[in-house]
């Protein structure tokens, strides 16, 4: 039974099978436009929401240093992407990698992981989007209902789930339906349209640091790490590292680019340059964001889910015009990474379904687009469903939980795969092998332990849920299994 849950598959037929599909998904992508998606799914709701939560309630202005670690997690974790990305075209990301390293059984669990990162990051950006879509709005004296554009369900720490009053988050899920239709339209347009966007959010990002310095005031930085409050992960270094968990969520988006292989012109050189180019570029901009977000504003005042705008309000009237254009400028952030989640996702799904474990019909590819059609409206619903129900922190949580998973299991298939396969021909080498992935491994895990016992157990029932999946569904309908 365990020799026929870790069937693999091999390198080489990976490669036919991209071959005799490389007609349905068009290669349209080059080293600039992925290093261009890759900052556009980055620089998102992780540094412009979730940073205020994780300095308010884990790290205080030592979420500085949650920065770094998450940044150094992220580049161990993004080699092992870029090899396995050079090593294996297809658009299936790390689930694909686990079918080759670890068999079947450990690939469907990535994948349903998977799914839960992009969909829930799709999600957890809408509502970001929602909650600085309000904030513009009030620039304006405009002010929507709470009844509209708040989530009906909220989750305190202590208190569990509650009822918000609320009847939806309206402009979450708007805006979830709006991307849905821009990337039903193709891959090519939905590039042109994200490069426009990160230009405007890199802009933003210039002038943020470059205007907020002058505000800051160092003695928001006393104490650097406050004093841990007696309960693990609140403040101290505890909280340091529990905050670098939440604020993970603001380096996901390189692992995406891997669900696009299939569209790229030349995946062997320019997937390994787009993950590590656009990470290195986004690591930059947050270390020194999140320098001048806790100099100008106390980190006891940034639990807010705009805790960007509540940084340039400080700024004063004389930046009227500084506040309007980086309140626009995140939405036009937030509406690319929201865009490039849901587009990973559909990849994910058709790659699932190519091999039998999904329904086929996921994996139809409409011949007037090149787009897998009912895939993408699919999950448009569905997220649109999520994002006007739940409130930001959830998700958040979620999507770094399946995120570690899924580099974790990525960083330990290039250990097996080097050790198991030596010989392969690898157009791109994970440096300091087998230590890096060993070291990625293990950090991977080690963050996850540092997540809320809440989010574990929606983790788990998750998982449980995918697992009554595969083996009423996926494991009958294996396409490797019936070639065997």
């Amino acid at each position: 039974m365990s020799q026929k849950l870790f069937i693999k598959k091999t390198v080489g037929a990976l490669a036919q099978d991209a071959a005799k599909k490389s007609h349905t998904l068009q290669r349209s992508l080059g080293a600039v436009n992925l290093t261009a998606i890759g900052i556009g799914a980055i620089i998102g709701a992780g540094l412009f929401v979730l940073t205020g939560t994780a300095a308010a309630e884990y790290a205080g202005p030592g979420i500085i240093f949650s920065f770094i670690i998450g940044g150094i997690i992220s580049t161990f974790a993004a080699l092992c992407y870029a090899e396995f990305a050079a090593l294996i075209p297809i658009s299936g990301s790390a689930y694909s990698y686990a079918y080759v390293a670890l068999g079947e059984f450990v690939a469907w669990i990535i994948g349903w992981g998977l799914t839960m990162q992009y969909l829930l990051s799709s999600c957890t950006v809408s509502v970001g989007w929602s909650s600085y879509f309000n904030s513009l709005l009030r620039d304006f004296g405009v002010s929507l209902p709470d009844i509209i554009s708040k989530s009906p369900l909220n989750y305190d720490m202590t208190t569990g789930w509650h009822l918000s009053g609320s009847l939806c988050n309206l402009p979450a899920m708007c805006i979830i339906a709006l991307m849905g239709v821009l990337i039903s339209i193709g891959t090519k347009a939905a590039a042109s349209v994200n490069n426009v966007m990160v230009v405007i959010k890199l802009a933003v990002v210039v002038l943020f640091i470059g205007c907020g310095i002058a505000f800051i005031n160092w003695n928001n930085f006393v104490p650097l790490i406050p004093e841990n409050t007696g309960v693990f992960g609140q403040f101290g270094w505890s909280g340091v590292f529990r905050g670098a968990g939440v604020v993970f969520f603001a380096f996901l988006g390189f692992d995406a680019l891997s669900t696009l292989t299939q569209e790229t012109k030349n995946p062997q050189k320019d997937m390994p340059r787009g993950m590590l180019g656009s990470l290195g570029i986004c690591t930059i901009c947050y270390i020194v964001m999140a320098i001048v977000l806790v100099g100008v504003v106390n980190y006891k005042l940034l639990d807010v889910a705009d805790p960007i705008a509540v940084a340039v309000n400080v700024f004063g009237a004389k930046f009227l015009w500084l506040r309007l254009f980086v309140k626009v400028a995140i939405l036009a952030a937030f509406t690319s990474v929201i865009m490039i989640m849901l587009l990973g996702q559909t990849r994910i799904f058709y790659t699932m379904s190519q091999d039998g474990l999904l329904p086929k019909k996921l994996g139809s590819v409409s011949p007037r687009t090149h787009n897998p059609l009912f895939t993408t409206v699919l999950v448009t619903l569905v997220g649109i469903v999520i994002a006007g129900i739940f409130p930001v922190a959830i998700l958040g949580q979620l999507v770094v939980m399946a995120t570690l998973m899924a580099f974790a299991i990525v960083c330990f298939g290039v250990l097996v795969l080097r050790y198991k396969q030596p010989l392969l021909h690898r157009p791109f080498k994970t440096p300091g092998a087998p230590w890096v992935p060993l070291i990625g491994t293990i950090v991977c895990i080690a963050q996850m332990c540092f997540l809320p016992m809440v989010t574990w157990l929606q983790f788990i029932g998750w998982t449980v849920l995918g697992l009554i999946i595969y083996f009423t569904y996926s494991i009958k309908n294996s396409t490797l299994r019936h070639n065997k």
